[in-house]
């Protein structure tokens, strides 16, 4: 529920020289420091609107804003100004800064502390500190089958790759496998045809002395899916009586699992049961925007972040306390606490620029300016995810891109066809991959 905005402060500013850091909705929406005289990066269409950014929410022209986060730099050497969440896991007010006459007119839609502090960063990180969150776990290394194999990935590909990490001697603890395991988004337990057994495959990963890692969406429901044939009273509505759209990807328009609803709780407690029983222990869950979505749920008096929360919640207590999790595509503030790992950037891609030109695409670019913007979170909420190090030749400006990933300190994982490297490639991969315990 959106409220008025309300003024919280005027604050006068060096226009030359101040800067605004906005906080993004989630994972993939961008987030960074702007001058003033900088155009903030916005949907470019209403699908993206949906799926990266903060949903039903709209900027003025000429009006920097922040969910739950912003942060402003005078310029003129007076400390630096933050405004944030009272309770940031409870409510995400939006906050919005313009500059009228000299002066930064900052408003909310909700309450808001001020905090102060010297540089953009370190007011961020002074802020996250006072939250005394218990020190991250380091995160372990990985190897991801998405930026090679995409949906397309198969067995044999995993069974390739595992030989070579032991043929190039490569340091990797966990093998992930990507979406394209399974029929579709909602039967996870269903294979599609390129998996014999799942199963299998996590034995055949940990025979060689590795953890198996898995994907999953587990808020997405594909509409073609066995699921939505048969429990479509398991899915979040509208309140027109429809369903409540998640976006389109993959071709399809989705929808949304609700958790509040006690049995499609029990089939998603069932999932991840059956995979952590299967011998996975690393589980990456990914387009967590969906479950924070506003809509009708079977639960009428649990709001979408609680109903968000409860159902991470669920997914931690079937994979068990000792299991990794890493969120991706996640409501960034309602997810404090609840992740070992969270990607705080948009995909990266073999490419630098994003379609359209869109900050919450892939991209090479967009992953580093948000990366960068949201390194401040890294030791203090999780381990930081900057996405993956891809070192194959074909990857355009693979070495600036391995830089980046490799100054962020955060989760460093390998996502290339490994015989596909050269020697620059076999020795970068092992060489950020070094640094983190089997």
């Amino acid at each position: 529920m959106h409220h008025p905005f309300t003024p919280v402060a005027s604050v006068p500013v060096d226009e030359a020289c101040a800067r605004v850091h906005e906080e993004g909705w989630q994972s993939w929406s961008p987030s960074g420091a702007y001058a003033l005289g900088d155009k903030p990066y916005r949907p470019t269409n209403a699908n993206w609107a949906t799926v990266c950014y903060r949903p039903g929410v709209t900027v003025p022209e000429g009006t920097f804003q922040g969910e739950g986060l912003l942060a402003l730099d005078p310029g003129d050497g007076s400390p630096v100004r933050l405004w944030a969440a009272v309770d940031p896991t409870r409510e995400v007010p939006s906050i919005r800064l313009a500059v009228v006459d000299g002066q930064a007119e900052v408003s909310a839609d909700g309450a808001v502390k001020e905090w102060t502090g010297a540089t953009v960063q370190s007011v961020l990180g002074d802020w996250a500190s006072s939250l005394q969150l218990p020190a991250p776990r380091p995160a372990p290394t990985v190897w991801c089958s998405w930026y090679e194999y995409f949906t397309a990935v198969t067995e044999d590909d995993i069974h390739e790759n595992l030989r070579a990490m032991e043929t190039l001697d490569l340091p990797i603890a966990v093998v992930q496998i990507d979406d394209g395991y399974q029929k579709a988004l909602g039967d996870w337990l269903t294979l599609s045809g390129r998996f014999r057994s799942r199963a299998g495959i996590a034995d055949a990963i940990r025979a060689r002395g590795r953890r198996a890692g898995i994907w999953t969406a587990p808020f997405l429901v594909d509409p073609a899916s066995d699921l939505a044939a048969e429990h479509p009273e398991w899915l979040v509505r509208d309140t027109d009586g429809g369903f409540t759209h998640a976006g389109r990807n993959w071709g399809h328009d989705l929808r949304v699992l609700d958790t509040t609803h006690p049995e499609a709780a029990a089939y998603l407690t069932d999932v991840f049961r059956t995979l952590r029983a299967e011998g996975y222990d690393y589980f990456k869950v990914d387009f967590l925007y969906a479950g924070a979505l506003d809509g009708v749920r079977h639960d009428g008096d649990m709001d979408a972040l609680t109903a968000y929360r409860s159902g991470i919640e669920l997914i931690r207590e079937a994979i068990g306390e000792d299991a990794y999790l890493l969120g991706c595509g996640a409501p960034i503030l309602p997810s404090i606490g609840l992740f070992d790992a969270m990607r705080v950037s948009p995909d990266t891609a073999p490419h630098r620029r994003p379609e359209a030109d869109d900050y919450s695409q892939p991209g090479q670019d967009p992953a580093e300016f948000t990366g960068v913007g949201r390194q401040w979170q890294h030791g203090r909420f999780w381990v930081n995810d900057p996405d993956c190090l891809m070192a194959r030749p074909a990857v355009e400006t693979r070495e600036r891109w391995a830089a980046h990933v490799e100054a962020t300190g955060g989760l460093m994982a390998s996502s290339d066809r490994l015989l596909s490297l050269d020697e620059w490639g076999v020795a970068t991969t092992r060489r950020l991959l070094g640094g983190a315990d089997l």
